[in-house]
């Protein structure tokens, strides 16, 4: 699945770029994408994808360690996360999850089977 070309990763970051760095990028991103919303991502990506996409695989070859603060003088620098590898921002989430047709929050999760229906109750006055 091709969720961005390089050409576009390339025009994005206005820097050259080689062909193993985009597809690492990709793979990456993908895979995170994966992560968050499973097989609801489609071939080709649905409308708001790429742009979400972009931006992840921008900063994995701009901010690959997951830098977010740094001090010259005594030399202190703080992380986004105490664990490695790609993550998504809140609202990168958010973006993803609305753009593959998912609620935004875990609280409307759906796990019941599709063919599901439940059971109709009918209350009565006494």
């Amino acid at each position: 699945m091709a969720l961005f070309s390089e050409a576009e990763l390339r025009t994005l970051l206005k820097r050259p770029l080689t062909a193993d760095e985009c597809t690492l990028a990709h793979d990456l991103t993908e895979d995170a994408f994966y992560g968050e919303v499973g097989e609801r991502l489609t071939d080709p990506p649905q409308r708001g994808v790429k742009s979400v996409a972009l931006a992840v695989a921008a900063r994995i070859l701009t901010n690959p360690a997951g830098v977010r603060s740094e001090q010259a003088g005594g030399m202190l620098v703080s992380y986004a996360d105490s664990e490695t590898g790609v993550m998504l921002s809140e609202d990168e989430r958010k973006r993803l999850r609305r753009a593959v047709g998912m609620a935004a929050g875990a609280s409307s999760l759906d796990i019941a089977p599709e063919d599901y229906c439940p059971p109709v109750r009918v209350w009565r006055a006494l």
